[in-house]
């Protein structure tokens, strides 16, 4: 049986067992280690120090468990793979103490943590670089630190390796000139001294190009980071070929972050601007048999291919390179089909296209340029802007009916909205060949654009359509165009279709035909603008002396007018009744006046108590209020009253019922001193018993009489 410790029970027997048959296995101790994780803090450091008698070899784990020895509070700690700091602090109390570490093999155990944790780097890169400098072997740690910083992945290590190596050199200098100062200068030390500092720059000036090579290390496919890494080398030929020629054979179309194809033609162009246009169209070539992830990348190659040939004034060979481009392939596949090469989708890419179309105009031949355009169209790949340009190119050509006839083909590709710039061309390009001399087909045309319009861009085509009435049809049928304009138009341009209706109207037959007009858009317009027609047509008739039709407007237009609110409409309606009407007719406004918002305030009144209801118990408290908001209530209205009352310097204000007769009859007098006064018995059936009336005796003038009575 195992000696038992005076501190072990019965239950450690096994352990104690074990450790005895294998008193060199670090699982041995581990595990009874983490039996005894609950035992007091002595028991934990007696066994501590009973693994640290067994095992004098084993340098790693001893300083694993002399960490551990006072700290640890929870043992369970002690077996997972918190690997990373034990290599950190084995790392640090190696490199630190390379004197007194001799049967170990520094480099080998360093080096194997860089295997195992290949995101953090960094500290144990420059942990075996420290060794080598305390151990004195400085072209070794130049060498760990040039081998870290081509390796390291990340930006962290990177900058901590490259930080450690630049404070290295420094030391390296600052020792050097602190030697030469204590000894003096030699030629030997200078010239040491010189190739330190020049290390030292060349280091500094590589940091950008190393921190590229490291964010390409991490993504080869970056297409920004080859730009970049370009730019790097500027002034350096060989360099930027050799780094053009890295990129395009590193990056993967399918994978690559960014554009692949920029960099094909930023390849070429380096070429280009170097004169050796043989080498950029070699390069061009091999960009356009390139697997892209996107058609518009081959696209874009063949296109600037063609740009380059241009700027070389290489006309035919431009030509000749877009017409091969958009060449019909062996295998046809769809534009959007990612199953098919891209070589085999981009004789549908509409870039290409335009393109020559572009170049057949300006330099190709009238059936080239139409056979290019009539291409277009039958690959279904035409947009708007293609179908106009194809019909103007065949009207500068004086083919006016095949201009049209293009216009009709793209009507017939397309439907609203796209379509409404090809009808609004084609309807004016029609109008002006034609004028008036084709009137029903240019009718039927209108008819068919206005088929299916949407109200948004119903607008344009019918006032194009009235035009054409106006100038060469009949006036009638203008008029029925801008009725049918005023109910097919969105509801925020209806008011302003009204307007050029009216005018349009007045201009054409006088402005008593707007009565109609004006009728209906007071019904059809929201209240905001029936109230402006209402003001208008009333301004209408009163021009006209129609003042019973004027005065019966303003009253239809007072039952939508809160006088709290549009109080310009009851100025104005005073205003006509200043110039105009009498004292009953006054009267008569402000009674219309007091009907129209006592029926607002009902409205009002309504609402609240809904709004009230809805709310329910959680605000009772409102349903019942306290006496002082409703005196404040009574308050406000009450000095709301008095803003009604007349001021003296305004004859004519808001006029309350308690008036006296006598004061109407002196302000409407005021108002219209050529009135007849006569009175009318009914006027007072509001007030009960009508007053006395005054008469005044007056002497008849003798011219009346005549002859008829003596002297």
């Amino acid at each position: 049986l195992p000696v038992k410790h005076e501190l072990c029970c019965y239950d450690d027997l096994p352990y104690e067992e074990e450790i005895i048959r294998n008193p060199y296995s670090v699982k041995c101790w581990i595990r009874y280690i983490e039996h005894k994780q609950n035992a007091q803090k002595s028991v934990l450091n007696m066994i501590y120090e009973r693994a640290l008698k067994e095992l004098p070899g084993r340098y790693v784990h001893v300083i694993f468990i002399v960490n551990y020895i006072h700290t640890m509070q929870n043992v369970h700690i002690f077996s997972c793979k918190i690997q990373l700091q034990l290599w950190h602090e084995l790392c640090d109390l190696i490199s630190q103490n390379p004197d007194k570490v001799t049967s170990l093999k520094v480099g080998a155990i360093i080096r194997g943590g860089l295997t195992r944790f290949t995101d953090q780097l960094g500290k144990l890169w420059c942990s075996l670089a420290d060794y080598y400098i305390r151990s004195g072997h400085f072209e070794k740690a130049r060498d760990v630190y040039e081998e870290a910083i081509l390796t390291v992945v990340t930006v962290r290590d990177f900058t901590q390796v490259f930080d450690s190596y630049a404070q290295f050199e420094e030391s390296m200098i600052a020792a050097k000139m602190e030697t030469t100062s204590e000894l003096g200068q030699d030629e030997d030390g200078d010239i040491d001294l010189e190739l330190r500092l020049a290390r030292f720059e060349l280091l500094i000036t590589r940091r950008p190009l190393l921190l590229n090579s490291v964010l390409l290390r991490q993504n080869p496919h970056n297409v920004h980071e080859w730009h970049k890494r370009v730019k790097l080398y500027e002034g350096q030929p060989r360099q930027i070929i050799n780094t053009y020629t890295e990129a395009v054979q590193t990056i993967d179309p399918l994978k690559a972050t960014g554009k692949p194809h920029s960099l094909w033609v930023s390849f070429a162009r380096f070429y280009e601007d170097n004169e050796q246009l043989d080498d950029a169209r070699t390069i061009f070539e091999k960009a356009t048999k390139v697997n892209y992830k996107q058609v518009d990348d081959l696209a874009a190659v063949w296109c600037e291919y063609g740009e380059m040939e241009l700027r070389h004034e290489n006309y035919d060979q431009a030509l000749r390179i877009l017409r091969k481009a958009t060449a019909i392939p062996a295998r046809k596949a769809e534009y959007f089909d990612s199953s098919e090469p891209v070589q085999n989708r981009v004789y549908k890419s509409l870039k290409v296209w335009s393109m020559l179309a572009d170049l057949e105009e300006s330099l190709g031949t009238f059936q080239s340029t139409k056979a290019v355009y009539d291409r277009i169209i039958d690959l279904r790949i035409a947009t708007p802007q293609i179908i106009i340009n194809y019909a103007m190119f065949l009207e500068e050509h004086n083919y006016f009916e095949d201009s049209f006839k293009a216009y009709e083909r793209g009507i017939a590709l397309f439907r609203w909205p796209n379509v409404h710039d090809i009808w609004n061309t084609y309807l004016t390009k029609f109008i002006d060949r034609y004028g008036g001399k084709k009137l029903e087909r240019a009718r039927d045309l209108f008819e068919q654009a206005l088929d299916r319009c949407p109200a948004k861009y119903a607008k344009t085509i019918y006032l194009l359509y009235a035009k054409l009435e106006e100038e060469y049809g009949l006036a009638r049928h203008a008029m029925a165009v801008y009725e049918r304009a005023t109910a097919a138009v969105e509801p925020e341009e209806q008011h302003q279709m009204f307007n050029i209706y009216i005018k349009r109207a007045a201009e054409i037959y006088g402005v008593t035909h707007t009565r109609a007009i004006y009728q209906k858009a007071i019904e059809v317009l929201p209240d905001e603008h029936a109230r402006d027609m209402c003001l208008r047509f009333a301004d209408m008739e009163s021009k006209l002396g129609e003042i019973d039709r004027a005065r019966a407007i303003y009253s239809y237009c007072s039952q939508i007018c809160d006088p709290r609110v549009t109080a310009h409409f009851w100025q104005t309606w005073k205003e006509f009744e200043v110039r105009h009407g009498n004292e009953d007719t006054i009267r008569e406004m402000l009674r219309i006046k007091r009907s129209v918002q006592a029926t607002y305030n009902t409205q009002v009144n309504f609402m609240s108590s809904q709004m009230l209801k809805a709310t329910g118990t959680a605000n009772r408290r409102w349903i019942n209020p306290p006496i002082e908001l409703l005196e404040q209530k009574a308050q406000q209205l009450a000095a709301e009253a008095e803003q009604d009352k007349p001021k003296p310097k305004d004859k004519i204000l808001f006029v309350r019922s308690d008036t006296s007769r006598s004061e109407l009859a002196e302000l409407a007098k005021q108002a219209n001193p050529d009135e007849i006064d006569i009175d009318d018995e009914d006027e007072d059936a509001e007030d009960g018993e009508p007053d006395e009336v005054q008469l005044e005796q007056k002497s008849v003038p003798t011219a009346v009489f005549g002859g008829l009575k003596d002297d």
